[in-house]
Order: structure tokens, then C-alpha cells, then sequence
């Protein structure tokens, strides 16, 4: 009787056994699973006159591009919202892109402080009035683009989330924008605190993977990508009840600070400039300016301190393996931030591909 019993157990626990195994062998096949990329770009300049490195790499690598509309912003003086820096496209990249069948994504960056000064009768009007011009632009300035998808950006926040899943929603009802798949940027908190931020009333969400860090601490490494910050993020990224598609950073940018505050962005200031004996104490990436400067037409002054924040190459893989097992859907987009020569001249073509491919 005692071996017939301790028979059953050893079947019982090598059945057992083998069922973690099946088990644990269907997850990793899940999370190995290989899924279908789209590549593509966004493009955040007001003059859309692509240059030839940019219509050169579009060509190469992407028929996809996101390109930004418009902004909405408050206007204290009248008290309303309205749209600025309209997006006007040059004639020969209108050609270009119709000759080389680039889909275009409208994409319209709508600033909280908008939302805050709403009330839900001004939200509907701004949701109809935003989509018309959506609509407009579209036609004007594409008129032989057809036009699947439109993309809202907002960094919305609990307090203002009802206001925008308003808009969302009537922005979604518009006639023209019926029928087309209507996305939303998705910020790394907004993932992970999704509960308070709630999650937006569209059909697809396009995580942005950069400006994750503190930009206005000096003690901050990296604000634009560390995939230490990513990892902390996404830790529940696979229960986010949206499809994602993907975006990385390309660019960098120099942060400074006065008397140990944010003082702003420096842009196209080559590090080459500050590289230099006598002028800066170097630390890491971190710069601090011994003496009092005219640079490239930016004033610094002595002990001011100039961070060098980069979206290194290394990172962004770091960061693509992090996410790819956490990544639910089949088939998404991965998009680089933004199509600018100066930014796309830091990668070699192998790089750019080696990343848009990362989450295959």
C-alpha cells in the first residue's frame, strides 16, 4: 500500500512537473512571439521642406510619417484655445511624398494648460472645431495623401483626463474622422498610473519611450531615455488594455542651469564647443563653465552647468529589450522622434534599422 501511494505521488508530481512546464513553455512562447513592424517617423517642424538626407532615409527605411498639424494652446488675451504654428508643407516635398507613396498621420499636440481652462460645453466646440481643421489641412496641403489614422498628443493628468476623454470622444464622432483609426500618445506615467490617469477613449496608444527622467534636477543623469527609468515604468505595461505601438527618441539637447535651477534647452550647440581647456570643468556629461562666455550666441555665465543629454544607440536597444516581452499585440509601429537631418546624421543607416526592427 505505501509504495502503490508513493507510485501515485511520483505520477502525480511528474504530472504536475510537466504541466509548469507546458505552462512556463506557452508563456515564453508568448513573450518570444515575433511581431509585425511598421516603421515610421515623426516629423515636428512648422515648414515641411524635407532636406535630402531626410527624403533619402524616408525612401530607405519608412513609408510611414507622422507628421504634426498644428498645436493647440490657451490664449490668455481672449480666453479661448485655439491652433498656432500650422504645419505648411514646401512643393517639391509635397511631390515627394506622393511620388513615393508616404502615408501621412495627422498629429495634433494639444497642451494641458488648454484642458484646464475648459468646461465640457468649450470642449465639445474645440473637439469640432479641431477636427475640421484637421479635415482642412489635410486636404489643402495633401490633397493626394489618403489619410487612415489621426494621432491626438496630450500630456493630460488626472486632474484634466475627463476634459480630454471628452474631446477624444467628440473629436472621434466627427464625420470625417469616422471610419479611421484615432490614437493617442501614451506617457510612461500614464501607463504605469493608469488607474488615476485613466485610459484614453481611442483605438490605438503609441507609447513614448523618452522624456522620462526629472529635465529641472541637476542631479538628473539622463532625461530623455534610461532604461532603468523604462523598466521601472512598464512593469504592468502588458496589462494596459490598449494596443501600443512604439516610439524612441532620436534627438539630445543641452540643459542648463543657473545657481543650481533650470534655466532652459540649449539647442545645435555642438559639444565640440565646450570641450575646450580653460573654458569648462567636465564631469560625466555634465559641464561647468569656468569663466563668463559669448558661445555660439548663447551668454553663459561662470559656474553655470551645462548637462549633455543623448538618446544613445545602446540605450534605445536596452530600452527595445525591455519592452518587446511586454508588448501584447501582434502587429504595432515603431517610430523614431523626428525625421531632422542634424539628428539623423548622430546614426549610421544600420543603427536606424537596427532600431526600428528592435521589437520584431
Amino acid at each position: 500500500m505505501g509504495d502503490m501511494n508513493l507510485r501515485k505521488n511520483k505520477c502525480f508530481i511528474l504530472t504536475a512537473f510537466a504541466g509548469l512546464i507546458a505552462l512556463f513553455a506557452a508563456g515564453c512562447g508568448e513573450e518570444n512571439k515575433p511581431h509585425t513592424i511598421e516603421p515610421a517617423f515623426y516629423y515636428w517642424k512648422s515648414q515641411a521642406v524635407f532636406n535630402g538626407t531626410e527624403e533619402a532615409t524616408l525612401k530607405k527605411l519608412s513609408q510611414k510619417l507622422y507628421v504634426k498639424f498644428f498645436d493647440v494652446v490657451w490664449d490668455p488675451q481672449r480666453k479661448e484655445a485655439g491652433p498656432v504654428a500650422k504645419v505648411q508643407f514646401g512643393t517639391k516635398s509635397r511631390q515627394f511624398l506622393s511620388e513615393n507613396q508616404i502615408r501621412i498621420i495627422p498629429t495634433v499636440f494639444i497642451t494641458n494648460e488648454t484642458l484646464r481652462y475648459l468646461d465640457s460645453g468649450t470642449t465639445v466646440l474645440l473637439a469640432s472645431r479641431l477636427a475640421a481643421l484637421i479635415e482642412n489641412t489635410a486636404k489643402e496641403q495633401l490633397p493626394d495623401a489618403p489619410v487612415s489614422e489621426v494621432q491626438i498628443d496630450c500630456d493630460w493628468t488626472a486632474q484634466t483626463r475627463d476634459k480630454y476623454f471628452l474631446l477624444l470622444q467628440h473629436i472621434k464622432q466627427y464625420p470625417w474622422i469616422q471610419g479611421k483609426t484615432l490614437s493617442a500618445t501614451i506617457r510612461l506615467y500614464q501607463c504605469k498610473y493608469m488607474h488615476r490617469t485613466g485610459v484614453p477613449p481611442v483605438d490605438r496608444g503609441l507609447l513614448m519611450c523618452y522624456n522620462m527622467g526629472n529635465l529641472k534636477d541637476p542631479a538628473t543623469t539622463n532625461s530623455i531615455l534610461d532604461p532603468k527609468e523604462l523598466e521601472l515604468y512598464t512593469s504592468s505595461l502588458n496589462r494596459y488594455p490598449l494596443e501600443l505601438d512604439v516610439a524612441f527618441p532620436l534627438f539630445n539637447w543641452k540643459v542648463l542651469f543657473r545657481q543650481d535651477k533650470y534655466t532652459g534647452l540649449i539647442q545645435d550647440l555642438p559639444t565640440a564647443a565646450l570641450d575646450v581647456p580653460g573654458l569648462t570643468n567636465r564631469k560625466g556629461n555634465t559641464y561647468r563653465l569656468l569663466k563668463d562666455t559669448l558661445l555660439l550666441g548663447y551668454e553663459l555665465h561662470k559656474d553655470d552647468l551645462i548637462r549633455q543629454e543623448d538618446s544613445n544607440f545602446d540605450d534605445i536597444m536596452k530600452s527595445a529589450r525591455i519592452l518587446k516581452p511586454k508588448i501584447r499585440n501582434e502587429k504595432l509601429t515603431v517610430s523614431l522622434y523626428h525625421l531632422d537631418s542634424l539628428t539623423l546624421n548622430n546614426y549610421t543607416t544600420y543603427e536606424l534599422q537596427t532600431i526600428l526592427s528592435s521589437l520584431h
